[in-house]
């Protein structure tokens, strides 16, 4: 018995021994076919491996505020996957917390209530095991702190990750932390079909996209003593940060102005731009259009910087040509006007109102075509070609080259010497016949509040990279607009136009803030007619008049309800602008929420040339909003519903959505009521009803 056990045992090694034999020959023999036979294969599959070259993508560089506060920058994000069919997927502790964890998903990702949630966690479950999903979808765009906080949910607390199924996908995606705040100006980026990779589109991200990019890196692989791995030959350069003009604060106040009025006048869009008269600095820029998907505003193509009939705004550019050239040396000359002139034998130039004559001091205040015409012809009636080359001679016609993408400067044709050219010459003298970006008739304003100093417009002050550059204030022409005597002429000429007894601009006046500026209004052209019943409406001017600090240019087109002139659709936004920062202390005055502000003194409104009916309905419907209004909201806790009072919708819709909330309102103006009321704790997702008035 123990010899036959003997003899089992032996044959059993003698199998084992014959195998690892046969093993080991093939092993001998393969080694043999790798390194002797097909050797000269291996190395050279090996060299091919050694010799590729892999592109190092640099990080882009951020878009600064003029604060330092980030417009845009580069942030990695997760998107959340479940894989039910991982090795050791504890489907029953799954069923048993799915209530639980359901609602732990809607609290924090409130997309989905917690019936919702429970659904789409448990539909995959209802296949058979080998054909669930591998990696199915929960949420995408998470960020770190989401992640984090997902993985403490019931069940997906376990460590083991085969056994939860629970896995993120990281990627990087360009992010704007103030959401559409001056989205235009600052741009986006995409994929370029030639080689995949991102590059600015639209905006700064596209004029600055050589700096923002930064320069390419090279990798290879190298064969080290253990394995072949990857090596850095040339790093990437990561993208200069951009430091933009943008003042955050400003900027959110011209956004909300603009808004508040263009949706009170049912406007199809507008556009706003604020500079700092010193030195060009544009602090804020905003570009709304009517929602084609839905009711409000949102950002929209940048028309600051595209070309315009601009209307008689441009009648300071021809007054600033005539003071300056001694066209006029008598202010109170008087000009005939009657009811129209016809120039050249063309069309009769006509006036919004009539008067017999008018004094060259009032021109503008009345916005005279007329007298305009009259003025700018005298010198260059047989030869219109000259007003061209005036024009040009100021440096007007030059690019900007603020970096906003898509900038074109203005189209002055110069004009024949002939009858059609002494025609085109008197149209364009009050701002027809030509086109002009919004910016290019600011900056024209802004020399005038600047003593004639002709400040280029910017939106990019510094360049931080490997060698930080602060990118000098520049000028446009030869440095001066005008003379410092003209500036001051000029100066009193558009504050009278708010000031003044006849002016086109009375509705601005407020005993806080004094307003200097021109309205202009100009038909648009369709079917290539101009279409009366549609007007563009501009305001450019600047405050404080005695002290300009800021100047600024409004344009809005189309307004269908409530107003429909140039002072009370785009003058009132720079008003308010104005009044806003006022009441903010921000224009060198120490005035604040609590203190002696704009809002406690009661503003003066002036019957025009709207009628009295309108001016009442001005008077009792949209008011300034009242000291209440105008109040510092209360500090809540965190994790409760922000105090709104006082915003105006679109603000309180920016803070309550941030805070996670949905909003419901009614009325207009600015927010009365709130409710659930600031400081409670409703669910996340919860909906906030609002009571606007004025």
């Amino acid at each position: 018995m123990k010899k036959d056990n003997r003899s089992h045992i032996l044959i059993r090694y003698g199998v084992i021994i014959v195998f690892i034999l046969l093993l080991s020959a093939r092993i001998v023999m393969k080694l043999c076919d790798t390194t002797v036979i097909d050797a000269d294969k291996w190395n050279q599959r090996a060299n091919e491996l050694l010799s590729q070259t892999k592109i190092i993508i640099p990080g882009r560089g951020n878009i600064l505020a003029s604060d330092g506060s980030v417009l845009a920058t580069n942030l990695n994000f997760y998107t959340a996957r479940l894989d039910y069919r991982a090795e050791k997927f504890n489907e029953k502790l799954f069923r048993d917390t799915i209530d639980d964890l359901a609602a732990c998903m809607a609290e924090q990702f409130p997309v989905r209530s917690p019936e919702e949630w429970k659904k789409h966690l448990l539909k995959p479950l209802e296949k058979v095991k080998e054909k669930r999903p591998r990696a199915y979808k929960l949420m995408s765009g998470l960020s770190h702190h989401d992640m984090e906080t997902m993985r403490t949910f019931p069940f997906f607390s376990i460590k083991n990750r085969n056994r939860n199924g629970l896995t993120f996908e990281k990627y990087m995606r360009r992010f704007n932390p103030y959401g559409d705040m001056a989205r235009r100006s600052i741009g986006g980026v995409g994929e370029t079909t030639e080689s995949k990779e991102i590059h600015g589109i639209s905006g700064l991200e596209k004029a600055l996209d050589s700096l923002l990019y930064g320069k390419i890196g090279y990798s290879k692989m190298i064969n080290l003593t253990k394995k072949i791995t990857d090596w850095t030959d040339v790093p990437a350069i990561p993208g200069c940060d951009i430091v933009t003009t943008i003042d955050i604060n400003m900027q959110d106040i011209v956004e909300s102005e603009l808004n508040n009025v263009l949706d009170s006048c049912g406007a199809d869009w507008g556009v706003a731009v604020l500079m700092d008269v010193r030195n060009g600095d544009i602090k804020a820029i905003s570009n709304l259009e009517r929602n084609p998907r839905g009711a409000g505003y949102i950002e929209a193509r940048n028309r600051a910087v595209m070309g315009y009939e601009p209307g008689s705004v441009v009648k300071t550019l021809s007054m600033m040509i005539a003071v300056e050239d001694g066209l006029v040396p008598d202010l109170n000359e008087v000009l005939p006007t009657g009811n129209g002139w016809a120039y050249a034998g063309g069309r009769p130039i006509t006036d919004s109102h009539y008067t017999g004559a008018i004094r060259v001091g009032e021109v503008l205040e009345q916005s005279s075509n007329i007298g305009m015409a009259r003025i700018i012809t005298r010198k260059y009636n047989d030869n219109p070609g000259a007003f061209y080359s005036r024009v040009k001679e100021l440096g007007f016609l030059e690019p900007m080259n603020t970096g906003i993408a898509g900038e074109v400067p203005p189209r002055f044709d110069s004009i024949p010497n002939d009858r059609g050219g002494r025609i085109a010459l008197s149209r364009m003298s009050y701002g027809y016949a030509t086109e002009i970006p919004p910016l290019y008739t600011l900056a024209i304003y802004n020399a005038i509040a600047n003593d004639g100093v002709f400040v280029r417009p910017r939106l990019v002050k510094e360049i931080k990279g490997t060698v930080d550059s602060i990118l000098p204030v520049s000028y446009m022409g030869n440095g001066r607009a005008c003379s410092q005597r003209t500036a001051g002429i000029l100066r009193r000429m558009l504050t009278d136009v708010v000031w003044g007894e006849h002016g086109t601009g009375r509705f601005l006046r407020n005993n806080t803030v004094r307003i200097a500026g021109k309205t202009g209004t100009c038909y648009m052209i369709e079917n290539g007619a101009y279409n009366q019943s549609k007007k563009r409406l501009a305001f450019c001017g600047f405050f404080p008049a005695d002290n300009p600090k800021y100047s600024c240019v409004v344009l809005t087109c189309h307004p269908t309800r409530n107003f429909f002139g140039a002072a009370t659709t785009s003058g009132q936004v720079l008003r308010n602008i104005a009044l806003k920062l006022y009441s903010r202390g921000m224009l060198d005055n120490s005035s604040d929420y609590r203190g002696a502000s704009p809002s406690t003194i009661s503003p003066t409104f002036y019957a025009s040339a709207y009628g009295r009916k309108a001016y009442d309905a001005v008077k009792t419907d949209f008011a300034l909003p009242s000291h209440k209004a105008m109040q510092a909201p209360r500090k809540t806790a965190e994790g409760s519903v922000p105090d709104v009072k006082g915003y105006s919708l679109r603000e309180a819709i920016v803070a309550l959505e941030t805070a996670g909330y949905n909003v419901d309102y009614s009325g207009a103006g600015y927010v009365r009521s709130m409710s659930p009321g600031a400081g409670s704790r409703p669910p996340r997702g919860s909906r906030i009803r609002l009571v606007l008035g004025d």
